[in-house]
C-alpha cells in the first residue's frame, strides 16, 4: 500500500503544480511531467506486487472525532482494473506534452495540467475504497475533474453541452449510489463494504433491489444503453488524452461497481446473469451499428466504447450464469475473458483516441469526409491507427482477439454440456458476438479508409507528423496490445486474482480453464505474425515497389473531393438496413436528366435516447417550469410570506399524520 499512497501522492503533486507554472517555464513543465510519471510508475508497481502475491493490501486510517475510518483495499479484482489506469494514465501525461503544451502558449495547457493527474488519482481512490463514503468522495472527485476537462475549450458551444449533460447523468448515477449505500447500512458507509459472497441469507426482495440499483447507479458511468447519453457527446468534447482516459478507463469504473456490489452476495438469482447477458448485446449490437452512423472520427469511437462495453458485459453475463449452473468452464473463461477485454479495451481505445487527436490536431476537424490520403504525410500516426484497428476489430494477432476468443471458447464448452440454460445463453451471446464483431471490421475499414488511405487532399499534403512525444505514447500503447495478442499466456497472473475473487474458485480451477485456450491463442498469433514479417522482410529485400496510379474513376480522370467516397456513402447500405432502428435521417437530390444541376446526399442520425426522448421531454418540463414560475412570481412580499406559511402547515400535518 506504500507505492500506492506514493503514486496518490505523486499524482496530486503534478496536478498542482500546474497552476504555479507560468507560460513558457519549460523546466516546470517539465518537472510535473516527470512527477506525473513517477506516480505513473508508482501506482503501476504496486499493482504488480499485488497481483503477484495471494494476500489483499489494506490500509486504515481513523478519522478523528467522526467516527469514520478511512479504509483503502486492493485486491485482485481491483487491481486487474488499477493497472490499465496508471499505464493509460501515464501514456497520457506523455501525450499531452506534445498534444497540448504550456509552453507553446496554448490557452487552457495549465487547466489539463491541473485536472489529468488527479483524475488518474481520484480512479485509483475508487478502485481502492474500502468503504462507501471514501467510495463517494472519490467518485465525485474523479466526476468533477472530468467535467473540467470536458469543458477545457469553454468557447465551444458543443463542449459546455457535453459537459452539462456529462454532470447531469453522472449525478444522475450518484444519487443512485446514495441509495444504494444507505440500504447496505451504515456499516458499508463508515467503516467497510461488505466482503465477497459474505451477505448469507439475505431476503430476495432487498438482494435483487441491491441489484437493479447497482445497475442502474453504475451504468450511468459505464455507459450501458440506454443510459449512455453522455458518452458520445464528452468523448468528443474533451482533448483526445483526456478522451483515452475517459473510455479507456472512467468507464470501467462502473463495471468494477457492478462486480464488486454483485459479488458480495453469495446466492445470486439466475435473472441477474441474463439480465447482464442481454444488456451486453444491446449495448455492443446498438453501439456499432451507431459508430457506423457517425461523421465524427471521436463520436464514432465514442459509440465503439458502448459496443466494448457491451463485450465485457456479455463476458460478465456468461460467468454469472455459469456459476450459477455450477459450469466452472463457462464462469472462468467468461470473466477471464471479460477483465482482460476491461484491459484490452483500454489500451487499443487509449491508442485510437490518441491517434485520432494527432489527426484532428493536424487537420484541425473531426469531419472523416475531409480527411484522405493522410497515410502519406503521417505514416507514423497511420500505423499506430491501424494497430487500434486491428485490436479492435479481435483479429489476430493484437490483443483484442485474446479476450474475445476467451469468451467465444467459454460459450462453446458450455454447448458441450447437459441442461437448457446454457446452451440458450450460448445460442443468444455468440450469433451476436459475431455480429458486433462483423460490423466493427465494417465500420473500422471506412474509418481507415477514407481517412489515411486514396489520393491526398490539396489541403493536406504540407500538414506535418505529431511530435515525438505524442507518438512515444502511442508506441507504447501498441507495443502493449502486441504483446498480450502473441503472449497472453504472460497476463494470466494477472487474471487469476480477479476470476478467483468473483466465482470463488482456485488458482487451479482458472489456469485449467484458461491455459488451454491461452496456448491455441499464442500459437494462433505466431502463425499470423511469423509469415507477415517474413513477406515484409522478402519485399524489403526485393527492392521492388509498386506504381501509384489514380484509381479508376469511370472516365474522370480528376474527381473533386465533393465527388470521392464520403462517409454516408460507404455506410449507406448499412444504414439503411438498420434504419428501423437508427432512424437514420436521408436528404438527397439525385440527378434526373444527363445535365441535371446540382445533386446532393446527406445523412443524420440522431441518439435515439438523447435526442428523440430525453431532449424533447426536458424542453416540455422547462416550458412548464417557465410558466409555473412567471405564475407564482409576482414580486409580492406578501404573497412570499403565504407560500411560506402554506408549506409549513402542509409539513407539520405530515409530520403529525405519519408520528
Amino acid at each position: 500500500m506504500t507505492l500506492f499512497i506514493l503514486a496518490t501522492i505523486l499524482l496530486v503533486l503534478s496536478g498542482f503544480s500546474a497552476p504555479f507554472c507560468p507560460n513558457g517555464s519549460r523546466f516546470i513543465d517539465r518537472m510535473s511531467l516527470a512527477v506525473g510519471l513517477a506516480g505513473s510508475i508508482a501506482g503501476i508497481s504496486a499493482v504488480v506486487i499485488c497481483l503477484l502475491r495471494p494476500e489483499t493490501a489494506t490500509m486504515m486510517v481513523p478519522w478523528p472525532g467522526c467516527g469514520v475510518v478511512i479504509n483503502f483495499t486492493i485486491d485482485g479484482l481491483a487491481a486487474v482494473f488499477m493497472l490499465p489506469a496508471y499505464f493509460i494514465g501515464g501514456a497520457g501525461l506523455i501525450y499531452g506534452s506534445g498534444y497540448w503544451p504550456i509552453a507553446g502558449g496554448r490557452r487552457y495547457g495549465r487547466w489539463i495540467r491541473f485536472f489529468y493527474p488527479l483524475m488518474v488519482a481520484a480512479i485509483g481512490g475508487v478502485l481502492t475504497a474500502g468503504n462507501g463514503l471514501v467510495f463517494l468522495i472519490c467518485w465525485e472527485i474523479m466526476a468533477l475533474t472530468g467535467y473540467f476537462l470536458v469543458v477545457t475549450e469553454r468557447e465551444d458551444g458543443d463542449a459546455h453541452q457535453a459537459g452539462f449533460i456529462f454532470l447531469a447523468a453522472t449525478h444522475a448515477g450518484t444519487l443512485v449510489l446514495f441509495a444504494l449505500f444507505a440500504l447496505l447500512g451504515e456499516n458499508a458507509c463508515l467503516y467497510s463494504l461488505p466482503a465477497v459472497s459474505s451477505l448469507v441469507g439475505v431476503s430476495t426482495g432487498f438482494a435483487n433491489t441491491v441489484f437493479l440499483l447497482a445497475m442502474f447507479g453504475f451504468g450511468f458511468k459505464a455507459g450501458i444503453m440506454p443510459l449512455h447519453i453522455w458518452l458520445p457527446g464528452a468523448h468528443a468534447a474533451a482533448p483526445s488524452h483526456v478522451s483515452a482516459l475517459m473510455s479507456g478507463v472512467m468507464i470501467k469504473t462502473g463495471i468494477y461497481g457492478i462486480l464488486r456490489i454483485t459479488g458480495m452476495f453469495q446466492a445470486q438469482p439466475q435473472w441477474w446473469g441474463w439480465l447482464v447477458l442481454i444488456l451486453g448485446l444491446i449495448s455492443g449490437i446498438l453501439g456499432v451499428a451507431f459508430a457506423i452512423a457517425q461523421h465524427d472520427i471521436k463520436k464514432l469511437l465514442a459509440y465503439h466504447s458502448i459496443e466494448n462495453i457491451g463485450i465485457i458485459l456479455i463476458g460478465i453475463g456468461a460467468a454469472m450464469v455459469g456459476k450459477h449452473h455450477g459450469f466452472v468452464a463457462l464462469a472462468v473463461l467468461g470473466m477471464a475473458g471479460a477483465l482482460l477485454h476491461v484491459i484490452n479495451h483500454g489500451l487499443f481505445k487509449a491508442l485510437l483516441f490518441m491517434s485520432a487527436g494527432s489527426v484532428i490536431n493536424a487537420t484541425g476537424t473531426r469531419q472523416m469526409a475531409a480527411y484522405g490520403g493522410l497515410f502519406k504525410v503521417m505514416p507514423f500516426t497511420g500505423f499506430f491507427f491501424l494497430g487500434g484497428a486491428v485490436a479492435i476489430c479481435g483479429l489476430p494477432p493484437l490483443n483484442g482477439f485474446v479476450s474475445e476468443w476467451l469468451i467465444y471458447f467459454g460459450l462453446l464448452q458450455a454447448a458441450t454440456q447437459p441442461g437448457g440454460e446454457p446452451l440458450l445463453a450460448v445460442l443468444v451471446a455468440v450469433p451476436g458476438l459475431a455480429m458486433v464483431g462483423g460490423l466493427a471490421l465494417l465500420c473500422f475499414a471506412k474509418v481507415f479508409g477514407l481517412t489515411f488511405l486514396g489520393n491526398i487532399r490539396p489541403e493536406w499534403k504540407n500538414i506535418h507528423e505529431a511530435p515525438a512525444t505524442m507518438l512515444t505514447a502511442m508506441g507504447l500503447l501498441l507495443a502493449a496490445c502486441l504483446w498480450i495478442g502473441i503472449a497472453p499466456f504472460s497476463v494470466l497472473p494477472f487474471l487469476a486474482g480477479g476470476v478467483a475473487w468473483f466465482i470463488g474458485s482456485t488458482t487451479q480451477d482458472f489456469h485449467s480453464a484458461v491455459l488451454v485456450p491461452v496456448r491455441a491463442i499464442s500459437l494462433t498469433a505466431l502463425l499470423v505474425l511469423v509469415p507477415a514479417l517474413l513477406f515484409l522482410l522478402a519485399r524489403r529485400k526485393g527492392g521492388r515497389s509498386s506504381p501509384q496510379v489514380p484509381t479508376w474513376g469511370c472516365g474522370y480522370s480528376n474527381a473533386l473531393p465533393r465527388a470521392r467516397y464520403s462517409t454516408s456513402s460507404f455506410a449507406e447500405l448499412i444504414m439503411n438496413l438498420l434504419r428501423g432502428i437508427l432512424l437514420t435521417v436521408f436528404k438527397e437530390h439525385r440527378p434526373e436528366r444527363l445535365f441535371s444541376g446540382t445533386s446532393f446526399f446527406r445523412s443524420h442520425t440522431p441518439d435515439v435516447v438523447l435526442d428523440l426522448l430525453l431532449i424533447p421531454v426536458i424542453t416540455v418540463a422547462a416550458g412548464i417550469s417557465v410558466q409555473i414560475r412567471r405564475a407564482l412570481h409576482h414580486g409580492v412580499i406578501g404573497i412570499y410570506l403565504l407560500y411560506s406559511a402554506i408549506t409549513l402547515v402542509v409539513l407539520l400535518s405530515a409530520a403529525l399524520l405519519f408520528q
